[in-house]
């Protein structure tokens, strides 16, 4: 009977240490700057690759966004425009960046109308602010 007693609680013990392990791991806290999340890349992100462009910032950052939807591309607005599609932000440089979003084909279409199956990519110069 102790030695059944004794088995549970080495279980229990080791189970308690993985959970604890795994709590301080896998972290409340985030090592992304403030205001930044899956869907926004902030200005402190793109001060860590002020060489690069806009697509090779966001394909090293998030490289989902550029993942075409229902064969559909990703569209581009800049300051709110439309600009075209994904392969146009090789035309801007980080530094000219105040943020990036990205924005589903949901809430693309709701915003702007149909043709945004791909969703839509929403960039935010540094001069617009």
């Amino acid at each position: 009977m102790r030695s059944h007693k004794s088995r549970i609680s080495m279980v229990f013990a080791l189970a308690l240490a993985f959970g604890l392990v795994g709590c301080a791991s896998g972290g409340g806290g985030s090592s992304r700057p403030a205001g930044s999340s899956m869907t926004r890349i902030v200005r402190a992100e793109l001060a860590e690759l002020p060489e690069m462009n806009a697509f090779q910032a966001i394909e090293r950052l998030r490289p989902r966004w550029l993942q075409s939807r229902a064969g559909d591309a990703v569209q581009l607005y800049v300051d709110g425009s439309r600009r075209g599609n994904v392969g146009d932000l090789q035309a801007i440089r980080v530094i000219e960046i105040e943020q990036m979003e990205y924005m589903s084909a949901s809430d693309a279409t709701t915003r702007y109308g149909t043709g945004h199956a791909g969703g839509a990519i929403l960039v935010s110069s540094r001069r617009s602010r």
